[in-house]
């Protein structure tokens, strides 16, 4: 799947609609194969951006856990450590 879509349950701070929306828009362009849709593919591709976020934002407030919640900072340093070191020159 996408490289750029990332896990976004149980964060502190919780996530918010713009993450969930651009996850979603990563989705639909992966199985669409379209970066930006054609003038003719717009209204669908953005009917289905829409229709993914509602699902995803749905699951997200259902889901349930005892974990204690994940740091953006440090989870995104983490995968930058391991960017470092898989595409280290």
């Amino acid at each position: 799947m996408c490289r750029s879509i990332r896990p976004l349950f149980n964060f502190e701070p919780a996530t918010t609609e713009a993450e969930v929306r651009a996850a979603a828009l990563q989705f639909v362009r992966k199985i669409s194969g379209f970066h930006t849709p054609s003038k003719a593919n717009a209204a669908a591709f953005e009917a289905a951006v829409e229709q993914v976020a509602g699902v995803a934002a749905s699951l997200l407030a259902a889901l349930e856990t005892t974990a204690a919640p994940r740091n953006r900072e440090v989870e995104a340093s983490k995968a930058k450590a391991r960017a470092a070191g898989r595409y280290r020159t």
